[in-house]
């Protein structure tokens, strides 16, 4: 995998998670104001944790691989 094709895909996963952290938030706002549930706002914010652990251990991967790589 070329330097340009790993930027870019970070470059995605970043946007990725800036989308989630905005629905996330947006979510959270418009629970508040209505009468949402907090077990599903609790529910949501553990699926996004998740995901953030897991892109973080693919971009670990990404490091590594690269690292191999350059050897």
């Amino acid at each position: 995998m070329s330097a340009d094709r790993i930027a870019s895909a970070v470059t995605r996963i970043e946007a990725a998670m800036a989308r989630i952290d905005a629905a996330r938030e947006s979510l959270g706002d418009s629970e508040a104001r209505g009468s949402g549930s907090s077990a599903r706002v609790v529910e949501l914010v553990n699926v996004h944790e998740k995901l953030r652990e897991q892109v973080a251990e693919s971009l670990r991967e990404l490091d590594a691989l690269l690292a191999t790589l350059e050897e």
